[in-house]
């Protein structure tokens, strides 16, 4: 039986992730989970996945959860408590659900600790993948891509020779406006773009699929996961939702990973790699879809997903700069402070005032982080 902890379990990839734990266990046991705020989710979770440590915000929450909890069920809080649950206990895998990158400690520490890593927390490798590649490299720890489109990449190239990669392609469903022009996007509400076609996602990653910052962020993921420069990686708009990403290779053979919209197929396959068992996904008919289309990504409709990727492409702190601009902008645009079109004009302007540090440390990122969100808070 594997031992799991999850990082995250109340958001839409940790309670997926218990979705693939129900329907298995026999195979699986919940050693840790650690939530945000909702303590109502988290203590149902506890209830049904009998896990021996548990993790809030706070520590208010972790007062009122306390007496809730059952007998002998250890209750952590804060940063340190997402470490503990990363770090602690006897987790085969952590499953980094977080969003946002508040992930980065917690991931370092589980990587630290031998863990190997179901990596659904992108901006773990955004703001620091020269750390965590080298610390998972040194560890002996497989990171396990949780993303669809990440995970289609890592199938594609089971067993594969990484010098016969000529390119990987980044499909994009193109969020909640992609049929939207540039002036047609003036007004749009949070409930607007909230409404994802395709995918069942959290508030910030929906959001970030319609500013097409996700697809920015999943580029440098991938850079990092598969050592490849940015020249090789390419991004297709595919409103289907079906071919998740492909890789062609120096022969011109092109090799695809296929399946219907459930982020329950890439969270299985991370936990279970290298086997594959019987999953509640539907079955793809090509038949019954008809057709796929695509549609060459176009950058000025799309300016962050240009951004994010010079951003890469600098390396350093830029990406951490990015980041960190993007999460308080998507934040305040969700809160109603600001209409949809000012999420680039934030980052744009937080970008321009940066001063990069290239090969940036622990801190040199986290101090980077810090003054970013208190700028991206002013404009």
């Amino acid at each position: 039986m594997k031992k799991i902890s999850i990082l995250g379990s109340t958001g839409s990839i940790g309670t997926q992730t218990l979705d693939v734990v129900a329907m298995h266990p026999e195979a699986f046991e919940v050693d840790g989970l650690a939530a945000g705020s909702n303590t109502a989710l988290l203590l149902e979770q506890v209830g049904r996945f009998h896990p021996r440590r548990v993790s809030v915000a706070t520590a208010k929450l972790a007062d009122e959860l306390r007496p809730l909890l059952p007998p002998g069920v250890e209750l952590y809080h804060g940063d340190e408590g997402l470490v503990e649950i990363a770090a602690g206990g006897e987790a085969h895998t952590v499953v980094t659900a977080v969003v946002g990158s508040v992930g980065l400690r917690s991931t370092l520490a589980a990587i630290e600790a031998g863990r190997h890593i179901g990596l659904a927390n992108k901006e773990t490798l955004v703001t620091a993948g020269h750390l965590v590649t080298a610390s998972a490299a040194r560890k002996g720890v497989r990171l396990l891509p949780v993303d669809s489109e990440h995970s289609a990449i890592f199938q594609c190239l089971n067993g594969e020779n990484q010098a016969d990669i000529h390119s990987i392609t980044v499909t994009a469903s193109g969020g909640s406006f992609r049929d939207y022009t540039r002036d047609q996007l003036q007004g749009v509400t949070v409930e607007d773009a909230l409404r994802h076609p395709n995918w069942s996602m959290g508030a910030k990653i929906t959001i970030d699929s319609a500013t097409m910052v996700n697809k920015g962020l999943e580029v440098i993921e991938a850079h990092w996961l598969f050592g490849l420069p940015y020249e090789q990686i390419n991004v297709l708009l595919h409103p289907e939702s079906i071919i998740h990403s492909y890789v062609e290779f120096r022969d011109s053979s092109v090799v695809a990973q296929l399946g219907t919209p459930d982020m329950r197929v890439p969270i299985q396959y991370a936990l279970t790699y290298p086997d594959r068992w019987s999953s509640p996904a539907k079955r793809l008919s090509l038949a019954e879809i008809g057709k796929l289309t695509f549609r060459e990504m176009d950058m000025v409709r799309y300016p962050l997903l240009k951004l994010a990727i010079e951003c890469g492409k600098l390396g350093g702190t830029a990406t951490t700069a990015f980041n960190a601009a993007n999460e308080i902008a998507v934040a305040r645009f969700l809160r109603g402070e600001i209409p949809f079109l000012h999420i680039e004009s934030i980052i744009e302007e937080c970008l321009q005032r940066h001063v990069n540090t290239a090969a940036p440390d622990l801190q040199q990122i986290e101090d980077c982080d810090r003054s970013t969100r208190e700028r991206a808070a002013r404009i």
